[in-house]
Parts: C-alpha cells; sequence; structure tokens
C-alpha cells in the first residue's frame, strides 16, 4: 500500500476501488440491521406490527438493484485492470502522464528461486547476484522467473504484485520502480524449512548508480559456471549477498530446462528415443518434455 512503482501503484488503487464499493454495500447494511433491531424492539410501542406483511416492490429492488450494480462496476473493473495489468504485458507507461519513451529497451533480469536464496542473473551485463538487486530508476525492467526445485513466489512489494516461481516452468514480470531507494523483496510463498530466510534488498538507483553497482559485481566476483551453480543450488539458510563477475552463456536456459547435468534423466531437451525409433505409423516419435519445450521457444513470452 506504499508503492514506488507504477504497476504496484495502479495495483494499490484498484485494492482501494474494490473495497470503496463494495463498502457501499455493507457499510449501510450494517447500519441498517443495526437500526432495524433497535427499531422494532419489544420495548419500542411506537414500531408498526404487521404479521401479515410479506412483501415490498421498493424494498425488493433496493436489495437487488444496489448489489447487482455494484457486481457489474466490479466485474468492468477486474475485466480490464486484468488485461492492463497483465505481468506479461509490455508496459505502455513509465508512470501517469508518462508515456514510454519511443525505442526503450528494458532491462534483462533472469530470477532464479533456490534453495532458500534467490539468483539474479543479468544477460545483458553479464553477472550475477545472490539476494540483492538492482535496476535504474524509470527504466522499464523485464524479469524471467523459475525455481530450481519447489514452488516460490517472488515479491516486492513497492514494485509490482507477486509472480509464482515454478521448476521447469517460466512465468514473467514487466514492472519499473519510479523512486530511488531500498526496497524489501521476499518469497511469498512457504517452501521449506530455510523459507523465512528467503530475503533481499531491490536497489532503484540512476543510470549512474546502476553502472557503478554493476562495476562493484565485476569487481569482486567470482565465475557463476554450471560446476558453481550446482554448488551454490544446494540448500542454505540465510545467505549473505553475494556476487558473481561471469555468468557462463547459456546457464539460465539449463536452469529452466533442468539441463545444468546435460546427462540428467530430467532434462527437458533429451531425447527419449533415438533417431531411427519411430513410431508405427512412420513418423518419428518427440517426448512430451520435449514438446513442451519447443512450444515453450514458440511462445512469445518465452527466452
Amino acid at each position: 500500500m506504499s508503492p514506488s512503482g507504477d504497476l504496484a501503484v495502479q495495483q494499490r488503487n484498484l485494492i482501494i476501488t474494490s473495497t470503496v464499493l463494495m463498502l457501499l454495500i455493507i457499510v449501510p447494511v450494517i447500519v441498517l440491521t443495526l437500526l432495524f433491531a433497535w427499531h422494532f424492539r419489544a420495548s419500542n410501542k411506537k414500531a408498526t406490527y404487521d404479521p401479515d406483511w410479506d412483501h415490498s416492490t421498493i424494498l425488493e429492488l433496493l436489495i437487488w438493484a444496489a448489489p447487482l450494480l455494484i457486481i457489474i462496476a466490479l466485474g468492468a473493473i477486474t475485466w480490464v485492470s486484468t488485461h492492463k495489468l497483465d505481468p506479461y504485458r509490455p508496459l505502455e507507461r513509465v508512470a501517469a502522464h508518462r508515456p514510454m519513451p519511443a525505442g526503450a529497451r528494458p532491462l534483462q533480469v533472469n530470477v532464479v528461486a533456490l534453495d532458500w536464496k534467490w539468483l539474479f542473473i543479468y544477460p545483458e551485463q553479464g553477472i550475477a547476484t545472490v539476494n540483492e538487486l538492482a535496476a535504474p530508476v524509470d527504466r522499464p525492467i523485464q524479469f524471467k522467473i523459475t525455481a530450481s526445485s519447489v514452488m516460490n513466489s517472488f515479491f516486492i512489494p513497492a514494485l509490482a504484485g507477486q509472480i509464482y516461481a515454478m521448476p521447469g516452468m517460466e512465468t514473467q514480470l514487466q514492472a519499473v520502480i519510479n523512486a530511488p531507494g531500498e526496497f524489501q523483496g521476499f518469497s511469498a510463498n512457504y517452501s521449506g524449512h530455510g523459507f523465512s530466510g528467503m530475503h533481499f534488498l531491490f536497489h532503484g538507483v540512476s543510470e549512474e548508480g546502476f553502472a557503478q553497482w554493476v562495476q562493484k559485481a565485476k569487481a569482486g566476483g567470482g565465475d557463476l559456471s554450471r560446476e558453481a551453480y550446482v554448488k551454490l543450488a544446494q540448500p542454505s539458510e540465510n545467505d549473505p549477498v553475494t556476487y558473481y563477475a561471469t555468468v557462463e552463456p547459456g546457464l539460465y536456459r539449463a536452469i529452466l530446462t533442468k539441463c545444468v547435468d546435460p546427462e540428467s534423466p530430467s532434462c527437458m531437451t533429451r531425447m527419449d528415443l533415438s533417431p531411427h525409433e519411430t513410431s508405427d505409423s512412420g513418423v518419428m516419435l518427440q517426448p512430451a518434455s520435449t514438446r513442451g519445450m519447443a512450444a515453450m521457444a514458440d511462445h512469445p513470452h518465452s527466452d
């Protein structure tokens, strides 16, 4: 409810609008319930006693028309906001009354929920971090999100709503931060013993500050190879911030497809049949996992 990003501002306003619309029904009902109970109490001899009363057109109209109008309004707002605030939808504005500049390129950040820490890979900058995230103010950010083992939820309340992180799948979030500062990020989905330590800081900085942060990571970081990732992915709790100056090419895709070890039986890009094995119709068989990855590759929101 204290947003610093445009998407979170719109979501906050949606919550307030929906709450006010529902209170338009709830408050009068509570007030009238108390009023009727007081007015028609046994000791009030002035209250009209009509045991044969069974219908009032005016009351029926009030009882049904007002909630129906509220439901129509909430339905319209829900339908519009569901599409407008779709986390996959590219941003159309930086903030209210500030359209997205022509040719603006979003900052790409690949997010991996590990046990029990967060790994952030910046493919354009060639760096990676653990439990720390940074982005320039007023620059759109495209998060691509997955998990290593169990489902988690990527959530920076000041930036945008929560987005699930699931193993073998990729979700996305388009967002922008409009104010400099440090903002709390965490997992909003219980994922095991070390869940309470899955916190990180998100830094909203200037373009110059972001460049300095990238240089800091490159100067004091190690190398995130596949071997280093396997060690990092081992369950651990309350991990400190860690920087990686280099990232092995294709690592995020390997994590997403569970092919960090290409020989692993869970690797989605492996063929279960040899090239010479075909179906009864003579058509080459393709495993469901491979078909799923092909579909993911063709999806406009996939990496």
